[in-house]
């Protein structure tokens, strides 16, 4: 019961679980139907109506994606606007409404569309109503974009689910897109600003203060502008070269931004060194996506950079360090953790030759899966104990 209770204490920690376990089993999913595939069998009868590469793509961006979303934003805006967590009847309400939206989606085949569609979209504009609470306590421009975001993200889930109800023609495609830019424009928000943040904290407590990273707003503003109105492009449905611009500035004012942040310093600190490693694949990830919407590449292979390398490893990068430091517990990791960061960009590298070669499909998404599945694994074994386990005190 004391258990129960405190992972119900805080967003980070029922929510931070729940994306990994969620990281995991959701891509044993896909892999195991995609490798019988590969092996010449055939799996015709899934429990969900939508065909499997859609529902794997749905349940990572709108899945995991939307549970690290709420890990974040629910222990940040506490601390932005001195506000409290939240009660455990909070906590557990609202997880339970993500865990009805995975479940609705994974019986789709055996459930109403209308019934489907309102259990998987009635989270995050709970969700987007608490942030909002606490951010009026004290309303800033920079914190407020984050609710923006937040719409952004679920209208491309909205546009999903009216493609699956047979009201649109298009939903899916604009909906998935839209949906995982937005998270991407929102790791280029957050990321932009904990990441330089971070870095400067961990040089000055060498006794150095000099040589700290720089931020310009020159760089940051267009950055984040055009983060948001990539987005807001695709939902519109608006042609692919009109949003396709503020994609590559998005990335390319990002990859920017991190020659300022100090990163060769960060390279001893695995804890920092994933951050600027993520935040350079999510800008990354934005400019090959940009590009192959212009018709230069696979958009396939940009898409999985930016959902793999960006989104992946940046949530993963904040959920450990977010986890450590809300526990009391020092900013270091080491041996799994550090081989779960590795994993990562590698196995955005897979997914990427994967679509690039397709000769190669089958070995490199069979891959790719398979050191996802191992990055986050180590993860859950890794922080089952701090995230279930009490705060600690540092002498």
């Amino acid at each position: 019961m004391i258990v129960a209770t405190r992972l119900f204490s805080a967003g980070f920690r029922i929510f931070f679980l729940a994306a990994g376990l969620f990281a995991v089993l959701g891509m044993i999913v896909w892999e195991g139907w995609l490798a019988i595939h590969a092996a010449g069998g055939m799996v015709s009868d899934m429990p969900f109506y939508m065909p499997p590469h859609l529902w794997h793509a749905h349940e990572m961006v709108f899945g995991y994606g939307s549970a690290v979303v709420a890990g974040f934003l629910l222990t940040a805006a506490p601390n932005w606007t001195g506000t409290k967590l939240g009660s455990v009847p909070f906590f557990a309400a609202l997880s339970a409404l993500w865990v009805a939206g995975r479940l609705a989606i994974l019986w789709s085949g055996s459930l109403p569309v209308l019934v489907v569609a309102l259990c998987d979209l009635v989270f995050l504009p709970v969700l987007a109503a608490r942030i909002l609470q606490m951010l009026l306590k004290r309303p800033k421009p920079q914190q407020l974009v984050l609710f923006a975001v937040i719409m952004i993200y679920w209208a491309g889930n909205v546009l999903v689910h009216l493609e699956w109800a047979g009201v649109l023609d298009n939903g899916v495609w604009y909906g998935l897109r839209a949906g995982l830019v937005a998270v991407s424009g929102l790791i280029l928000i957050l990321g932009g600003r904990v990441t330089p943040a971070f870095t400067r904290n961990a040089i000055l407590r060498t006794g150095q203060e000099t040589g700290l990273p720089k931020d310009p707003e020159w760089l940051a503003r267009p950055a984040v502008l055009a983060a948001l109105l990539a987005p807001v492009g695709i939902l519109l449905g608006l042609p692919d070269a009109v949003w396709a611009v503020p994609l590559l500035l998005a990335g390319g004012f990002g990859i920017a931004r991190l020659t300022g942040w100090r990163g060769r310093w960060t390279l001893g600190q695995p804890i920092l060194w994933t951050l600027h490693l993520s935040y350079f694949m999510n800008a990354f990830g934005m400019v090959l996506l940009g590009l192959a919407t212009l018709g230069f590449g696979s958009e396939v292979a940009a898409l999985h950079v930016l959902a793999i390398g960006g989104v992946g490893g940046m949530t993963l990068s904040i959920m450990t360090r977010a986890s450590l430091g809300h526990t009391g517990r020092a900013l270091v990791v080491q041996g799994e953790v550090v081989l779960a960061y590795t994993l990562i960009p590698l196995a955005a590298l897979a997914r990427f030759v994967a679509s690039a070669l397709p000769e190669y499909y089958y070995a490199g998404v069979l891959i790719s899966g398979g050191l996802w599945i191992t990055a986050f694994a180590l993860f859950c074994m890794a922080f089952l104990p701090v995230l279930l386990g009490p705060r600690v005190s540092r002498a």
